[in-house]
């Protein structure tokens, strides 16, 4: 492992998680248990050699862990309750990136609708005090996603084919500024950023 040589929370932390793609692999455990392959498929641009070395110091680490699943014919690599914890640092770093993410996408970047299910609920959970109870459906190109609003917070995942309350048509750029509240209801669809089908208060109340 490689160290820092300081006796420091924080030099301590990145000498676990501080190497590139670890935090990401987190990122995708944080949201369910995976294959190797479905990490593969989960984070465009990483090598498969380079994942498995990643995985393999993780889970030395205490990070991460292997379980045998399908009548322990496959297997899934998951966080440990102490892995599980980075979810406060991660979602942290999720509201620190707004000012990255506002602007979109740059070329060639890659996304997968399924990250909105950590990032959504880490940017309203943090700013969006009175919440309703409501179902939203988020159309991002080919993808349905529902937004579900209740009082103990916010949840983000496939559509389950149940009624929605409204559903907003938008890039997903737009869709994390209004969650963050750097851009405005209004003013999206004043400008055409965002196309709303059903009750508009009930979005309008869901991102504040």
């Amino acid at each position: 492992m490689r160290s820092y040589g300081q006796y420091c929370g924080l030099a301590r932390s990145l000498e676990v998680v501080g190497d590139r793609w670890n935090l990401l692999i987190v990122r995708e455990l944080l949201l369910a248990p995976a294959r190797y392959r479905d990490l593969i498929e989960g984070m465009p641009g990483v090598a498969t050699n380079l994942l498995a070395d990643r995985l393999r110091d993780l889970e030395a680490s205490g990070v991460v862990e292997r379980r045998l699943t399908g009548a322990g014919s496959v297997v899934e690599y998951a966080l440990t309750p102490w892995g599980a914890e980075l979810r406060g640092p991660i979602e942290s770093l999720i509201r620190w990136s707004t000012p990255l993410m506002v602007r979109g996408p740059d070329d060639g970047d890659a996304f997968r609708p399924r990250w909105l299910a950590l990032a959504l609920p880490a940017l309203l959970d943090a700013r969006v005090e009175v919440r309703p109870s409501a179902t939203v459906g988020l159309e991002l190109g080919d993808s349905l996603l529902q937004l579900r609003a209740s009082r103990s917070g916010f949840e983000v995942g496939p559509h389950d084919g149940g009624a929605l309350d409204a559903t907003v048509r938008a890039d997903p750029g737009y869709v994390l500024g209004l969650a963050a509240g750097a851009i405005t209801l209004t003013d999206a669809l004043t400008f055409g950023l965002v196309e709303i089908d059903g009750d508009e208060s009930v979005v309008r109340a869901v991102f504040a």
